[in-house]
């Protein structure tokens, strides 16, 4: 059992998008959800979503789960099981053993003051490692959970409240966070290669709220949510990590009626990243949808979603088709395919900002020493805030 090395949270709002039903792995083989069988009692399914057919497997053990366990995918198959009991966080991963389930109990982390929130992040590309952020009053720790060598490891310690969580690189080194510190809230990215050094990432303006909320990193694309272009009303926008161009806030995906979180991003678009599709979670009076866009157009396409849709899940493949898992009492592991996003007669033009902020260099190189990794993202720091809304 290892202590877990923060401070007691003193209970902040969440500003997180509502979390979705299951969760997908990142190379999009495996997905995983808590389900139930009718009689309130919840056990961990894997769903396997490579092949002709998805399939899912129930991972039910001695005793039920609580509803609150959080579960996700590993790359092997496995599925990574978080629970809590009293002041402890217990880790193990699932797997199928013919008609039963095998358990392999990875460790705990303790954090006696229940204040204290402790989930995990993201899938991490390649599915070998799996990490959890604890957040207290002043600063939010990061622990590896899965994928090390003698069970959770606590990794460093990213002053201020941390939330959201997207991985910028696909060796899973650079982790973008939403950092709150003295009344605002900014994206930093942390660099686990290095000892968890963190450096800012998306600074709009001085006094505004700037948190990534998706990012691809094949393209570079990027999601944000920010209310620097609108003081009180939070936008959504996107920028491109090494780019030249501030964010945009497309007026297209400002919808009042509506919350918009989007939740995937069209992969292998190295070179175009203004072409990626991107599906948006729509939750209005009338229930949740899906809208897709893409940066290079001028409008969101809405999607009826599939009945039992698990909202909020979902992967694009690289060739632009958009899967959507969902589940019903006919079908209880299922995969709607849809042609996502078709190409816009006219891509939207793009102003330039003026006046030209070149991207913020760097701080620091890798030693020599060190062995190859993907390059540091070029922060999103002090974008200009002319012209930034884009029709």
């Amino acid at each position: 059992m290892t202590a877990c090395a923060i401070e007691p949270s003193a209970g902040a709002g969440d500003t997180e998008g509502p979390r979705a039903a299951c969760t997908i792995g990142a190379d999009g083989g495996y997905a995983a959800r808590l389900t139930g069988d009718g009689d309130g009692n919840c056990y961990p399914e894997r769903w396997t979503l490579t092949g002709p057919e998805p399939y899912a497997v129930a991972l039910a053990g001695d005793q039920p789960e609580e509803p609150g366990t959080e579960v996700q995918p590993m790359g092997d198959g496995r599925v990574l099981v978080h629970r809590v009991a009293g002041g402890q966080h217990l880790f193990s991963l699932l797997y199928p053993t013919g008609p039963g389930t095998g358990e392999l109990p990875l460790g705990s982390v303790e954090c006696p003051d229940e204040t204290v929130r402790l989930r995990l992040l993201p899938p991490v590309p390649g599915g070998e490692r799996a990490y959890a952020l604890a957040v207290g009053p002043r600063s939010s720790a990061l622990w590896l959970v899965a994928g090390g060598a003698f069970g959770p490891e606590h990794l460093a310690v990213v002053p201020g409240r941390c939330s959201g969580g997207a991985w910028l690189d696909r060796a899973g080194r650079m982790l973008a966070l939403d950092r709150e510190a003295e009344g605002r809230t900014k994206a930093v990215v942390v660099d686990l290669a290095r000892g968890g050094e963190v450096s800012p990432l998306l600074q709009i303006a001085e006094d505004s709220d700037d948190r990534v909320l998706l990012a691809d990193p094949d393209s570079g694309l990027v999601l944000v949510h920010s209310d620097a272009p609108s003081p009180g009303e939070p936008r959504l926008g996107w920028g491109v990590l090494g780019g030249t161009l501030p964010v945009r806030f497309p007026e297209c995906l400002r919808l009042p009626e509506c919350a918009v979180t989007p939740f995937a991003i069209q992969p292998g678009q190295v070179l175009t990243p203004e072409r990626c599709g991107v599906a948006l979670r729509l939750d209005g009076a009338f229930g949740s949808w899906v809208g897709v866009w893409r940066p290079a157009g001028r409008r969101v396409r809405h999607l009826l979603a599939p009945e039992g849709w698990l909202a909020g899940a979902g992967l694009w493949t690289p060739e632009g088709e958009l899967l959507l898992p969902y589940a019903t009492e006919r079908t209880p592991c299922g995969l709607a395919r849809s042609a996502g996003m078709p190409e816009e007669d006219e891509p939207a033009t793009v102003p330039a900002a003026e006046p030209a902020v070149a991207p913020v260099a760097e701080p620091g190189a890798v030693p020599a020493a060190e062995p190859p990794a993907a390059p540091r993202p070029v922060p999103l720091q002090q974008a200009p805030l002319g012209r930034l809304v884009t029709k």
